[in-house]
C-alpha cells in the first residue's frame, strides 16, 4: 500500500516474489522514466551490472518486456530500447478504453474487502501525489493501481491484453507530462476510480474510467508532434 506523506515513494521492486519479477519491475521503470532511453543499445550484461542481479533472470525479464513492445531483442547483437511511435499511441488508446472500462467494472463488483481497502489506500496516495506534484511516485501508484484492478477483476484474458499495453502507456505519458499533463488532475480522476471500486459501484467505476480515458485521449493528441 501507499505510505504516508512523510515516506518515500514506493518502490515497486520490493514487492517483486522472484528474481526475473524483479527485474522486470526495475528494468519496466527504467524504461518508463527514459533512463533507458528510447533508442538505447545495451547488452545483458550491461544491464546485469545496472540491476545488480544475474543474466538468466535479467534475459527473463527482456523477453517479457519485448512482447510489451518495450524493447527489441537482437540474437547475438544486444537489446534496442523501442522507439516511442506517437501515432500507434491514440490507437493503444481506442483499445485501452474498452479494456479499462471492462476491468473497473469486473473489479467493483468482484474485488475481496482486503482489495478494496487497498483501493481507498492508492486513492489516498494518488491525492497525495497529485498535491505534490510528484510525478515518480504518481507513476508507481499508477502500475500498482493497474496491478490490483487486474488481480481484482479475475479476468485472465483481459489481463494478459492489458498488460501488452501498460508499459507503453506508461512511458509515453513520463515522457510528454512535463508538457502536456496536468497531474493532479490525472491523479484525482485516477483517485475516483479507485474509491468507486473501493465502493463496490460498479456504474460509478464505468462512468469514472470514461473520465479518466477521455482525459487520456486528450492528453495523447497535445502530446502528438
Amino acid at each position: 500500500m501507499p505510505q504516508s506523506a512523510a515516506q518515500p515513494p514506493v518502490d515497486p521492486a520490493a514487492k517483486a516474489t522472484t528474481l526475473t519479477d524483479l527485474a522486470y519491475t526495475r528494468l519496466e521503470e527504467m524504461i518508463a522514466t527514459l533512463l533507458l532511453p528510447p533508442g538505447e543499445f545495451l547488452s545483458e550484461q550491461a544491464l546485469a551490472d545496472v540491476v545488480g542481479l544475474g543474466r538468466t533472470p535479467i534475459r527473463e525479464a527482456l523477453q517479457r518486456l519485448a512482447r510489451e513492445g518495450l524493447v527489441t531483442i537482437l540474437p547475438r547483437r544486444g537489446v534496442l530500447v523501442a522507439p516511442v511511435d506517437a501515432g500507434e499511441q491514440l490507437l493503444v488508446v481506442e483499445v485501452r478504453r474498452e479494456l479499462e472500462r471492462l476491468i473497473a467494472r469486473s473489479a467493483a463488483e468482484r474485488s475481496t474487502d482486503s482489495q478494496r481497502a487497498s483501493f481507498a489506500a492508492i486513492a489516498d496516495g494518488m491525492d497525495r501525489a497529485g498535491r505534490a506534484n510528484d510525478a515518480l511516485e504518481f507513476l508507481r501508484l499508477d502500475r500498482e493501481l493497474n496491478l490490483l484492478m487486474l488481480d481484482a477483476a479475475h479476468n485472465a484474458f483481459a489481463a494478459r491484453a492489458m498488460q501488452l499495453l501498460a508499459g507503453l502507456s506508461r512511458r509515453y505519458w513520463y515522457q510528454n507530462h512535463r508538457d502536456a499533463a496536468d497531474l493532479p488532475l490525472c491523479a484525482r480522476l485516477h483517485a475516483t476510480q479507485a474509491r468507486a471500486v473501493a465502493a463496490g459501484d460498479s456504474t460509478a467505476a464505468s462512468a469514472a474510467t470514461d473520465a479518466l480515458m477521455d482525459y487520456v485521449a486528450a492528453f495523447t493528441k497535445a502530446a502528438q508532434p
